[in-house]
């Protein structure tokens, strides 16, 4: 035997002795304050913008405001933000003063809290505390089993919700596409937000499709609650409100049913979505100008309403392609916009949210791996503390994806561990453990305390991502990444129940027509 296979051989052992130990050590269950990723860690170490751009970005906003202000608002809203003190010029559109702005700025809600049914999903929107979800209104499912897009359902819906409940690093579940099976449109609000709830316990998003729909919405909404008491103590459901229409004109229906939703104790997010190139200016910076001055109008609409009302301020402009005016969600320049974007969330110290982890790319392959990855990376850095679409989206938000939701869970916890940074402690920098292993020690660190220690708290694992070695692959019988994503789908919807009690469901599908359920 030669002097290498000898030397070999202490390694080889402790590698097989060693792999037992991590086996069991990776098993072992974690505390909920030990775990090296979850919701709600603090980002905020990428900052494209600087000091100087983002005080230029707020005075252009504060300018558009005053001198172009807003088109088409609803009567009710014209008269709420004038005897606030904004200005109906003869053209109709409404004027904000500077003051004005800053006065609700002062009022507007800091540090507010997105309740779950269950507390322990609540989301603590504070800071640059980040928070991943979905969101979108996708009209067709991506079907892996046959590469094609078919019209989505309740049921794909419903399913969505189950899958999103049993996955940790996707923390909350706004709606991600539309029930095309439901052809009338209160049926289609019902079921939405029944096939939300029923399916997960973590905090839900929703709009509604005609401002008439929020009140037998909500009835419905306070029978899940145990009362409207409750429901007002304790909100488990955001309206997802597009009150504007880039560039710079109110949603007329929108804005009705946003203020349905403020009286109705709804939280609400302020979304704008204007598309750079298209509906929203060209140059990046602009696009954020933009976008900011829709939503302080929004700060100014909800606080003259209601001040303190819980609102999300919502940039979600969006990047074309320029060369053919296409919407880009998976480019460089929509993780710019979208960190941008964040860091003026914080230059007001609001909550916010903007849109990432969309892919252009029609099936969960590299393109949109990559593409997801990037994005999702640069928001989580930027510190926005809800990040919408994140998982699961593809086609440039026109198809969603079940397996691809399952496989994004990986790619958020990848992501999170980069949000988490470096732990630089006495512990982590002492030297000891070096002592150990080269003075008179084994020469590697794979079987020490303290590797074994920190396997869960310091590493984390993909569920689904393959780190075989090519035999190791090979003897596995070569595992395929989308493979195993249809497999953990059907695997998490076998199990999955319903998140309401069986006696409240029954009555719920007495009373109205649903379009879903457990196959």
């Amino acid at each position: 035997m030669s002097d290498e296979s000898t030397n070999c051989e202490p390694r080889r052992a402790a590698r097989a002795g060693g792999r037992e130990a991590r086996r069991a050590a990776r098993a072992a269950p974690l505390a909920e304050g030990m775990r090296p990723i979850r919701a709600g860690l603090p980002g905020g170490q990428y900052k494209p913008l600087t000091e100087a751009g983002m005080a230029k970005i707020h005075q252009a906003a504060l300018d558009a405001l005053e001198v172009i202000g807003l088109s088409q608002a609803p009567a009710s809203g014209v008269e709420i933000m004038t005897k606030a003190g904004a200005i109906q010029g003869d053209d109709g559109r409404l004027r904000f003063p500077r003051a004005l702005v800053e006065d609700m700025l002062a009022k507007a809600a800091r540090d507010i809290t997105l309740c779950g049914r269950d507390p322990k999903h609540d989301l603590h929107l504070s800071g640059t505390n980040v928070h991943f979800g979905t969101a979108g209104a996708a009209v067709h499912i991506v079907d892996l089993e046959t590469n094609t897009y078919r019209d989505s359902t309740a049921q794909d819906l419903f399913d969505a919700a189950r899958i999103t409940h049993n996955l940790d690093n996707v923390h909350f579940f706004q709606r991600a596409m539309v029930c095309r099976d439901v052809l009338d449109n209160l049926e289609m609000d019902l079921n939405t937000i029944y096939a939300c709830v029923s399916a997960t316990t973590k905090h839900i998003g929703t709009s509604f499709s005609d401002p008439s729909h929020v009140e037998p919405c909500m009835d419905l909404i306070h029978r899940l609650a145990g009362g409207e008491e409750a429901w007002r103590a304790r909100p488990f459901i955001s309206n997802s409100n597009c009150f504007v229409v880039p560039p710079m004109k109110f949603a007329e229906e929108s804005c009705m049913a946003m203020e349905h939703c403020i009286r109705a104790g709804m939280p609400v997010l302020l979304l704008s979505a204007g598309q750079a190139g298209a509906t929203a200016p060209a140059p990046i910076a602009l696009a954020i100008v933009q976008a900011v001055a829709e939503c302080l109008a929004g700060v100014v609409y909800v606080n003259a309403m209601k001040p303190g009302h819980p609102a999300i301020f919502g940039t979600w402009p969006f990047v074309s392609d320029l060369r053919t005016g296409a919407m880009s969600g998976g480019s460089a320049e929509q993780a710019l916009l979208t960190a941008g974007c964040s860091q003026m969330h914080k230059f007001y110290n609001l909550p916010g949210g903007a849109a990432a982890g969309i892919s252009d790319a029609k099936l969960p392959d590299m393109q949109a791996g990559w593409e997801q990855g990037i994005t999702n990376v640069l928001a989580g850095l930027s510190g926005l503390n809800m990040v919408y679409e994140s998982v699961g989206m593809h086609a440039s938000l026109l198809g969603f994806c079940l397996e691809s939701l399952v496989l994004g869970d990986d790619i958020l916890g990848q992501v999170l561990r980069t949000v988490r940074g470096i732990d630089v402690t006495e512990d982590s920098t002492s030297i000891e453990a070096m002592k150990a292993v080269c003075l008179g020690g084994p020469g590697h660190y794979l079987g020490s305390d303290q590797t074994l220690q920190l396997m869960q708290t310091e590493y984390v694992y993909p569920t689904l991502g393959n780190r075989m070695s090519p035999k190791e692959w090979v003897e596995a019988d070569r595992p395929m990444l989308l493979d195993k994503a249809i497999a953990r789908k059907n695997e998490i919807l076998s199990k999955a129940g319903i998140q309401v009690d069986p006696q409240l469901d029954a009555a719920i599908r007495k009373d109205y027509n649903i379009y879903f359920g457990l196959k």
